[in-house]
């Protein structure tokens, strides 16, 4: 099957964004009398919405939660989303596709005014037609409905043209919710039984992977 457009999520798949998270995480939970001594078990706030996350890992209400995602854009704004790296063969993945006539789309829970200003100071928002984001108020968060959001502003009406690539389940069940396909990509933060559960139709090792299975090699 021919993609003709090729959506990417961002964190833990374009970029590893795993300190600036994390610090911006701690910095929140700390706000609340929560020291976490090992940044790594907050590295499962990296991929869902920020919302759900501390409601469902720290037992936070709706409003403790909103709290907290304001106390974690303190941080992130000012420091968190440069703290930040891009994955080795990315750009070169990214060049190929464009230079083979895909057009690329980012499709990312991150507000998207956090995603285009990453993507610039990597200098790889130049590749993307369209970055698709969350938004700040939490109204678009869901990856299904940024996916929607994405096709919507592309035009995009068949979406057996398009594939959505990510780390997390997340990726997987929105693209399904919008009809689909999807790559789940293991160098980023899901397992393989994350996203075998989630039903990826591929499932890939590494970015230059991903080339070979849009681009048919």
């Amino acid at each position: 099957m021919s993609f003709k457009y090729i959506l990417f999520d961002l964190d833990g798949t374009l970029t590893d964004p795993a300190i600036g998270i994390t610090n911006s995480v701690m910095h929140a939970l700390k706000k609340f009398g929560i020291v976490v001594s090992d940044p790594k078990e907050l590295h499962k706030f990296i991929g869902p919405p920020l919302w759900d996350s501390f409601e469902k890992h720290y037992g936070f209400s709706k409003e403790e939660a909103n709290t907290a995602v304001e106390y974690y854009r303190e941080y992130y704004i000012d420091k968190g989303m440069f703290e930040n790296l891009v994955y080795p063969g990315c750009e070169d993945l990214l060049k190929e596709l464009k230079d083979n006539g895909k057009i690329l789309i980012v499709a990312t829970s991150k507000p998207e005014v956090f995603a285009e200003r990453i993507l610039e100071h990597f200098d790889l928002a130049r590749y993307f037609t369209f970055i698709a984001g969350s938004t700040l108020d939490g109204s678009r968060v869901k990856k299904g409905d940024v996916i929607r959001y994405a096709l919507e502003s592309c035009g995009i009406i068949d979406g057996s043209q398009a594939i959505m690539i990510g780390d997390r389940e997340h990726d997987i069940i929105g693209a399904k919710e919008m009809g689909l396909s999807s790559i789940g990509v293991l160098f980023g933060y899901g397992s393989r039984d994350e996203l075998e559960g989630a039903g990826a139709d591929f499932i890939v090792s590494t970015v230059e992977e991903i080339g070979k299975v849009v681009l048919e090699k």
